[in-house]
C-alpha cells in the first residue's frame, strides 16, 4: 500500500515513517508538513492511505481531511498525539471523512507501533490494498509454527532447560535471541548444540526458518524477521543498549509472522523483550515469561509481567513440559 504522512512534527513524522518502513510491505509516498501541502500532494500524487495529524499550522487536519475528500478522495487515518484528550476534534475529523483514529507511536519499531500497523492492515483490507505480507506463501520453508526465545543474564542455562530433550517437529522452527557479545556467539551455539537433542546453528543473513532446528542470533546487530519471512540483521536502532535486542525480534514476529507462535521471555537484567512480548500477545501469539523463583535475574520477565505481556508465568522446567505437550516431537 502507498502511504502518505501529514504531520508538522518532524519527530512524529519520522516515528511514523520508521514504523511503516520497517519491513511492513508498505511504501512511503510522501510527507507533508501541513494541511495545505497535504492537499496539494494528494492532487499531484494520490496515496492509498494518508496518515493525518489533527493539529497543524494553516489548514489543520480536520479541514485538510474535508478538502481532500472533496477534491482528491483517499483513505485517511487520523494519527495524532493523545486522541482521547481531543474527542471533539476527532469526531469532527471522522465526520469530514476520516476512517478512524489512533495514537502517534513514540518509539518506532516497538510495541506502541503495533496498534498503528493493525489499523493500517484493517484499512488495507477495506480498500482492497493488502500489504505484501498478506500475499506471502502459507508456509516459510515448510514451517507453520514458530518458537521465539529471548534471554539475557542466566539465559544459556535457562534456554537449555527450556528446550532440553525436546525435538521440534519438522513444521516448527526455533529462534533464540540471547544477549551475548558476538565474539562469544559461536561458542554459545556450539555449547547449546551439545545440550540439546536437535540441531543448533547460527542464524545467517537471509536465512529461511528451519523446521526442527534452533537458529541463534550471532552478531551485535539486531535479528529480525522480514516480511518475506527471512531472518535479517539490522544495525538500527543504534541507541538500544542490549544487542541483539529481544524487543526488535519479537516486534518483527508480531508484525510479519502470520501463523502460530509461542514466545518465551527468560531471565535477564533490564526490560528488553517485555514490550515485544506485549506486541506478540496483542497479535494473538502465546506468550510466556519465566517466574521469579527460577530466574537468575528477575528483570526482563518482571517487566513483562508488569505490562501484562505474558499470558502465562511459569518456572522454566514447566515451560519445557508445555513445549513437549503443545508441540510434541516425532514418534
Amino acid at each position: 500500500m502507498r502511504i502518505a504522512i501529514a504531520n508538522d512534527s518532524r519527530a512524529s513524522a519520522e516515528a511514523l515513517r520508521r514504523v511503516i518502513a520497517a519491513g511492513t510491505g508498505h511504501e512511503i509516498t510522501w510527507i507533508a508538513r501541513d494541511g495545505n501541502e497535504a492537499l496539494r500532494l494528494c492532487l499531484e500524487d494520490r496515496p492509498d492511505l494518508l496518515l493525518m495529524d489533527l493539529f497543524m499550522p494553516g489548514l489543520d487536519g480536520i479541514e485538510a481531511t474535508r478538502a481532500i475528500m472533496r477534491r482528491a478522495p483517499c483513505a485517511i487515518l487520523v494519527v495524532t498525539a493523545d486522541p482521547k484528550d481531543h474527542v471533539g476534534q476527532v469526531f469532527r475529523a471522522l465526520g469530514a471523512g476520516a476512517l478512524g483514529v489512533t495514537a502517534t507511536p513514540v518509539l518506532p519499531g516497538r510495541a506502541d507501533g503495533a496498534e498503528l500497523l493493525d489499523r493500517i492492515r484493517t484499512i488495507g483490507k477495506l480498500i482492497g490494498k493488502p500489504s505484501r505480507q498478506a500475499l506471502l506463501p502459507e508456509t516459510a520453508n515448510g514451517v507453520r509454527r514458530l518458537v521465539a526465545i529471548g534471554a539475557s543474564t542466566g539465559g544459556p542455562l535457562a534456554i537449555s532447560t527450556l528446550l532440553g530433550q525436546w525435538q521440534a517437529p519438522a513444521d516448527v522452527a526455533v529462534v533464540v535471541v540471547q544477549h551475548i557479545d558476538a565474539a562469544f556467539a559461536g561458542q554459545f551455539v556450539h555449547w547449546l548444540g551439545n545440550q540439546l537433542a536437535m540441531k543448533v546453528r547460527a542464524a545467517e543473513e537471509g536465512d529461511l526458518l528451519a523446521g526442527g532446528q534452533v537458529l541463534v542470533a550471532r552478531t551485535n546487530d539486531h535479528l529480525l524477521l522480514s516480511p518475506e519471512l527471512r531472518l535479517r540483521y539490522h544495525v538500527e536502532p543504534r541507541d538500544l543498549v542490549y544487542r541483539p535486542s529481544v524487543d526488535v525480534f519479537f516486534d518483527s514476529v508480531a508484525q510479519h509472522w502470520p501463523h502460530e507462535a509461542m514466545a518465551f521471555l527468560l531471565t535477564g537484567i533490564g526490560r528488553d523483550g517485555a514490550a515485544g512480548l506485549l506486541a506478540l500477545r496483542r497479535a494473538g501469539k502465546h506468550t510466556i515469561a519465566q517466574d521469579q523463583a527460577t530466574s537468575a535475574v528477575y528483570g526482563m520477565p518482571r517487566a513483562a509481567a508488569e505490562l501484562g505481556a505474558a499470558a502465562q508465568i511459569l518456572p522454566v522446567g514447566h515451560m519445557n513440559s508445555l513445549l513437549q505437550a503443545t508441540m510434541p516431537g516425532p514418534a
